[in-house]
């Protein structure tokens, strides 16, 4: 009897997707229902950010605040929610390179296939807002380092390296780093904040292998188009704070109609929505399992 085939798992599907030349475009998530809606709408993968989770989870701002507790145990749940890749923000590992390999076997364990280790100094903060730090360029490649040994110790997991140079100590030398972050392992790059298409194409002129760029609305890159973005040689795109955004934008509105007693405009049918979170399925499910016995 043929065994049956097991579906690619998501880490599988990842670096599957990244062989690929046609540029990986994400809409970032901030929990399980985000990321659903997602995967609803055809998007190949995820990334969790941790702007985003701080903001859901806690209603804090994205400076050190949430703990790899609290961030692997969104993930979770996110993770469990779609089959889709999860690219996971790990912040600065949350402490030393033991800390550093807990969280990426955490996040492994938890279903991403790819965590992020940046070079900020802890407590990080958005890269895109004022008051940033960087470690010495010889502990932000210790930090890859470990992150990579994890990795190779049986985590299967893809590195994302990020560096928030640009903004401390100019341009080369948060190309430096990234070059340096490949030579020490990383899957991927993430040169964070280039300030103009010059610096963008400089990155990945320079840098080799895949690389991530950041669409944040209102932020210091240029919003470029996608076509343009995979001709300079970037291989993932993400944008990662317009569903927050444009929820709290809804929510906000929502809530100024029902102060004044009125109906609030562009809500979804309820119908829809219990098929989105997926009540149909579980009673399909339910059904199969526990058959009514009044229809037997």
């Amino acid at each position: 009897m043929t065994p049956p085939v097991r579906p690619p798992r998501a880490v599988d599907k990842l670096r599957a997707r990244l062989r690929n030349p046609e540029l990986l475009v994400m809409a970032a998530c901030f929990d399980a229902l985000s990321a659903k809606l997602i995967e609803q709408a055809g998007f190949e993968a995820t990334f969790m950010s941790g702007f985003g989770v701080a903001a859901a989870r806690l209603g804090l701002p994205d400076t050190g605040l949430i703990s790899y507790g609290e961030m692997c145990d969104q993930g979770r749940s996110i993770c469990e929610a779609v089959d889709i890749p999860v690219l996971g923000d790990g912040d600065t590992g949350f402490g030393n390179a033991l800390n550093i390999q807990r969280t990426v076997n955490g996040y492994c364990r938890a279903g991403f296939a790819c965590v992020m280790i940046e070079d900020q100094v802890m407590p990080k903060r958005c890269g895109h807002t004022r008051g940033k730090l960087v470690v010495d360029r010889t502990e932000a490649v210790a930090r890859i380092k470990a992150a990579v040994d994890a990795r190779e110790q049986g985590a299967d997991i893809l590195i994302m390296a990020r560096t928030d140079a640009r903004a401390i100590h100019g341009l080369q030398e948060a190309i430096d780093r990234c070059n340096a972050f490949v030579d020490a392992g990383a899957d991927i790059t993430f040169l964070e904040a280039p300030q103009s298409e010059a610096d963008m194409r400089a990155c990945c002129r320079q840098v080799p292998g895949p690389k991530m760029a950041n669409l944040l609305e209102q932020g210091q890159t240029p919003v470029l188009p996608h076509d343009q973005l995979q001709q300079m040689g970037y291989a993932i795109a993400v944008y990662p704070l317009t569903l927050l955004n444009v929820a709290v934008g809804a929510m906000q509105r929502a809530l100024a109609q029902l102060q004044q007693g009125r109906p609030v405009p562009g809500m979804i049918d309820f119908r829809r929505l219990q098929t989105i979170v997926g009540f149909d399925a579980y009673d399909a499910q339910l059904s199969r399992l526990q058959p009514d016995p009044e229809k037997e």
